[in-house]
């Protein structure tokens, strides 16, 4: 019987025709890459709460499917993300490639998720092949420090998954591959456009705009390949990029499904972006110099998220001379002064910016790539800046008791729902940022375990200290097709024994 290729395979013919000499490495990351995803999707087995799991002992690592049989594997750590579960059995049978493991699980909508799964591992499997090691100095550029971060997302299972990339356009447009990228600029008549702020005069020709789009949202999307162009460096969202030499962000959109959303831009976000920004420069000004926003200066959509962009700010314009600013998501890659007393006094940062905008009624969606640290020349944290204000939450109540003036923002965004404002923040720094910086239940039980002490209490960090702590439920989304927003799971809380 003909089966398909697999996306392994898929890939592996792929470079043969045009990356020929990546091949062999390509082969000798593919263990690993399996590994990585395995260990992202056993902390989705093992801590989500999925319908067709019935009981669980972590500290033995096996599960209870309802059909009666069992799963096991390691005793679990939901904060580690260095691939450590290279295989699991299913009553009895060994597994160490997770599409194939969940194909075999056979549950509500794995067939989908499997095939996600395995361009999961063979992409991320590229993406190791072609790294190049990082020199002893420090990037001088933003866009070099994106491109340290080769894995992806530290805790989806879908953390390279890519479809819709062939082999060519991973390598030219994912930012780990380090190609620059031609930008389409598509001009549209200013009457067809819906704009936010003040679009950038350069990028204007008479009566028309010239909205960047990106080649691949180009050419399988909008069907365009012939449009003047600019040059760019894809950061770690694939569809934002940074002009040259410190210039501006460009955020893009591209309707393709990366990791587990289609990255459009709504109209909604456009027209809310001038207003947003304000906003987050008004409440960031209450932290004491600790965190800066980064400005949307503009925002247009030609009347479809298909085309649509928005322009921000550099972050490199927060950094005083000698000091560099870091995404967290490259934390992970870089070596730090002192790793325990570090990440104690990285955490002690976060959480007092975090737990001060909560307080006053901003929930940050704070993850590794939304949060960047700025660092002295030694390596000490100093403060933070934030980008991409689309999935923050925002609590009118809290705002009033603050004396702070709401504006007109998105009503998505507006809650007073004490969990859910938590959650956002939470899951996204704590159970993310701090947790994929530290890599292991230890050494972030140990940073907290220093850094609260020194907070200010508030009903917020009790609850940080003594409830479970929420992440999203991100496999458990993968699998609930017909379901819309956030889920969440509860982890074992790390401050606590």
């Amino acid at each position: 019987m003909h089966r398909p290729p697999t996306a392994e395979a898929e890939i592996a013919a792929e470079l043969a025709v045009h990356r020929p000499g990546l091949g062999p490495r390509y082969a000798a990351e593919l263990p690993g890459a399996r590994a990585a995803v395995l260990t992202r999707l056993w902390r989705a087995l093992t801590h989500e709460p999925l319908p067709w799991i019935a009981a669980r002992d972590l500290a033995a690592g096996t599960l209870r499917l309802a059909d009666g049989r069992r799963l096991h594997g390691p005793s679990p750590d939901p904060f580690a993300t260095d691939g450590y579960v290279t295989a699991v059995r299913l009553d009895g049978a060994v597994y160490d490639d997770p599409a194939r493991l969940m194909t075999d699980l056979g549950v509500p909508h794995a067939t989908g998720f499997a095939a996600e799964l395995a361009h999961s591992a063979a992409s991320l499997a590229l993406s190791r092949a072609d790294r190049e090691e990082p020199g002893e100095d420090w990037p001088a550029s933003d866009w070099e420090w994106e491109q340290r971060v080769i894995d992806g997302h530290p805790y989806h299972p879908n953390c390279r998954s890519r479809p819709g990339f062939s082999v060519v356009e991973q390598l030219a447009y994912g930012p780990e591959h380090r190609a620059p990228v031609r930008l389409s600029l598509v001009p549209v008549p200013v009457g067809e456009c819906l704009t936010s702020g003040t679009w950038p005069a350069e990028f204007r020709d008479g009566g028309r705009l010239l909205v960047p789009a990106h080649p691949w949202q180009a050419r399988h999307v909008l069907k365009r390949t012939a449009d003047a162009g600019l040059t760019a460096h894809p950061l770690m969202s694939l569809r934002t990029l940074a002009l040259p030499d410190g210039g501006p962000h460009v955020k893009t959109a591209l309707s393709a499904r990366l990791t587990s959303s289609v990255r459009d831009i709504s109209t909604g976000s456009v027209l809310a972006s001038a207003a947003l920004s304000a906003f987050a420069e008004t409440v960031a000004a209450r932290t004491d110099g600790l965190l800066h926003v980064t400005r949307t200066p503009g925002a247009a959509t030609a009347g479809s998220p298909d085309l649509a962009a928005v322009w921000r700010e550099s972050p490199l314009r927060y950094a005083a001379p000698g000091e560099h600013i870091v995404p967290v998501a490259a934390l992970a890659t870089t070596e730090l002064p002192s790793r325990a007393g570090w990440l104690a006094a990285f955490a002690r940062l976060c959480l007092t910016v975090g737990l001060r905008l909560l307080d006053l009624g901003v929930a940050l969606e704070a993850h590794g790539q939304n949060l960047l640290a700025v660092l002295s020349a030694d390596g000490t944290p100093l403060r933070l800046v934030y980008r991409d204000l689309a999935d923050i939450r925002v609590s009118p109540a809290r705002l009033a008791h603050h004396g702070i003036p709401l504006p007109d923002l998105p009503e998505r965004i507006l809650t007073d729902d004490v969990t859910a404002l938590r959650s956002k923040l939470f899951g996204s720094l704590v159970a993310g940022a701090l947790g994929s910086t530290a890599g292991s239940r230890t050494a972030l039980a140990q940073a907290l375990e220093t850094a609260l002490p020194d907070l200010p209490p508030t009903p917020d960090l009790t609850a940080l200290r003594e409830l479970p702590l929420p992440t999203k439920a991100l496999t458990l989304m993968r699998l609930s097709p017909g379901v819309s927003g956030d889920q969440w799971a509860l982890l074992p809380n790390p401050s606590r024994n």
